[in-house]
């Protein structure tokens, strides 16, 4: 049979729906819009002049001017929201700086609140990591025996209850419940809604993995840990005790979950996506950043498309919000297209 006749046989031709931008545009399944796009934002206290993070290129620890600055960026590029971590000068084993009403992070959201009202979602990061000189997310019991303590998973829910409405009150829309304590969204909630913040949102880090891809962030943080998390932040082996931490979050209040890191993680968000009626977020934490930027700044990847196909596989799974530090620049992308 001849190449022609053989062709005449085919009855289904994919490729018809690929044959040029206008049709492949048409067709698309997954779309990012900027009001997706959250940015993290690290604000240092006491730092005359911004300072750039290693390993993740365009990315700073901000002065308070920086920082209203980069907002103008933001709101310039029509992202969604910033989400804002704050590295205070002082530290101790309590994290006591966390609930000042005029520290690092609060003055941060209420200076971020008073230039942007509502044009822009503020989320401040609820954890104690950056505030304790131990670098834990939450406080330190008694040690045992050989002198190893552990976090105190109780007496750390009763801090984040203050914490939030600390943050509440200087004005933050969400707080971005990230420390991985049990009952940390029940606790939250209650504390909010006591001291009549019940119009404040809970982004609930409900499947946060103790992953490998933080490196660069705790560079950020200027983080204190010796050792690790494990004990609170999720098994990258496992995916049905996320599952389960997804669910009891949502049973507890959450009105967003975030599942971290995104692209190593991404049958964690399409699950998620199947079992709670909530929206997903997701954070392409700076480990995965940092890769993309060192291949792409050795030539052997295009940049560019490099970075809105990882953004697409996260949308694409099941992520309603993306957590990137791109946003600004891949808002722009989006905007000129």
């Amino acid at each position: 049979m001849s190449a022609s006749n053989n062709s005449h046989a085919l009855s289904q031709r994919p490729r018809r729906l690929r044959a040029n931008p206008a049709i492949r545009n048409l067709v698309s399944e997954t779309q990012i819009r900027p009001e997706q796009l959250i940015l993290p934002l690290f604000v240092r206290e006491g730092l005359t002049e911004p300072k750039p993070i290693n390993g993740l290129p365009g990315v700073v620890q901000h002065t308070s001017s920086s920082l209203r600055a980069e907002i103008d960026r933001a709101l310039e590029a029509g992202i969604g929201g910033v989400m804002v971590f704050g590295i205070p000068n002082h530290r101790d084993e309590v994290g006591s700086e966390a609930l000042n009403p005029n520290g690092v992070l609060s003055k941060a959201i209420r200076d971020i609140r008073a230039q942007v009202g509502d044009r822009l979602v503020v989320i401040a990061d609820l954890c104690l990591d950056e505030f304790t000189s131990h670098g834990h997310c939450g406080v330190l019991g008694a040690p045992d025996a050989q002198g190893n303590a552990s976090v105190d998973n109780d007496a750390t829910l009763e801090i984040y209850g203050q914490m939030a409405v600390v943050l509440a009150e200087a004005g933050a829309h969400m707080l971005g419940a990230s420390g991985m304590m049990d009952g940390q969204v029940a606790a939250t909630r209650r504390a909010l809604d006591a001291a009549g913040h019940d119009d404040v949102s809970i982004l609930a880090y409900a499947a946060k993995y103790a992953s490998a891809f933080y490196g660069p962030f705790r560079e950020a943080v200027e983080s204190q840990l010796d050792g690790d998390r494990k004990t609170y932040q999720q098994d990258p082996r496992n995916a049905r005790e996320s599952l389960r931490e997804i669910k009891l979050d949502a049973e507890e209040g959450a009105d967003i979950i975030m599942v971290k890191p995104a692209l190593s993680y991404l049958d964690i968000i399409h699950q998620a996506s199947q079992i709670v009626d909530l929206p997903i977020a997701s954070y392409v934490v700076s480990g995965e950043m940092a890769m993309i930027e060192a291949a792409a700044a050795q030539g052997l990847i295009n940049r560019e498309p490099a970075i809105l196909e990882a953004l697409a596989s996260v949308h694409r799974a099941g992520a309603n919000i993306i957590c990137t530090y791109w946003a600004i620049e891949v808002a722009g992308w989006l905007n000129r297209r």
